[in-house]
């Protein structure tokens, strides 16, 4: 049964007591995306938002450059897993000969089945200039995401991506069990509605590892913000590629790790604007 949340029943001990209840916990199941009538990479994931995970996985993999190179995309349900089933024009076709994997992805697993180690730390996009945003924007920008993560509100289980900008605070919110699904979901979101990444910031419930970064590159937001700390390849990547990488970002503050310059203080007036509103 393919639904984002089971209820489960179990048995509960608390302060050496014993009951029983019903508990809400996320899905987890089969994802399968096909190119062309061939399997390219399984991956484990929620079973929601599978329109914006085809198209963000095929964007972040560099399988397509473009959402108008799927010439058609089905969902179909079977019993023991999902199948995304998406037609590329026939030039195409020779991309996906070239980097074709048969892979079974465990939950999380961002670069599982890559068979070189130049495949997997590859160079990302370099970003555009883009936005620069003030250390308000950024604590703003990470309040509000906890209200609208639906699903971890029930189960307190899944990681969410999000896309902020100050004229329209959260775009977009996507949550999965796997943290780089929820980024991929998040990208196909982003491409589908044809929003420019370059006014906004990438938001993560997660750690960042470098594939977090190299999927925000090809998002193409030029900041990235999370919760925990950044592995120091991450942040050598988000270096290279122009991202202004922050991380550790808590209620009472963030670190910046790269590309400081985006991050500028209010003036004054500005100050006086911002309470106003």
């Amino acid at each position: 049964m393919h639904v984002p949340v089971q209820a489960i029943d179990r048995e509960i001990w608390r302060d050496g007591v014993a009951s029983e209840g019903a508990r809400l916990i996320p899905e987890e199941t089969p994802l399968a995306l096909t190119y062309n009538g061939g399997t390219y990479a399984v991956m484990m994931g929620t079973p929601q938002n599978l329109e914006d995970f085809a198209v963000g996985f095929s964007l972040d993999e560099g399988i397509i450059k473009s959402v108008d190179d799927i010439k058609s995309l089905e969902i179909v349900r079977l019993d023991d897993g999902i199948e995304l089933q998406m037609w590329l024009a026939s030039e195409d076709g020779a991309r996906i000969s070239e980097r074709r994997r048969h892979i079974a992805g465990p939950t999380g697993c961002g670069i599982c089945g890559i068979d070189s180690i130049a495949e997997a730390i590859r160079p990302a996009a370099v970003v555009p200039q883009g936005t620069s945003f003030t250390p308000q924007h950024i604590m703003a920008a990470m309040q509000a995401i906890a209200p609208l993560q639906s699903i971890n509100m029930q189960t307190r289980a899944v990681h969410a991506a999000a896309f902020w900008s100050p004229s329209n605070g959260i775009v977009a919110l996507r949550e999965d069990v796997g943290r780089h699904n929820a980024l991929d979901k998040l990208a196909g979101s982003l491409a589908r509605s044809r929003t420019d990444a370059s006014v906004g910031m990438v938001l993560l419930t997660s750690r960042v590892s470098v594939e977090m970064v190299q999927k925000t590159a090809a998002i193409g937001a030029p900041v990235l913000v999370a919760v925990s700390a950044p592995t120091a390849l991450a942040v050598r990547t988000a270096e290279a590629a122009g991202i202004t990488l922050i991380a550790i970002a808590r209620s009472d503050g963030f670190e910046v790790f790269t590309h400081q310059g985006r991050v500028t203080a209010l003036r004054a007036q500005e100050i006086v604007d911002v309470v106003a509103c």
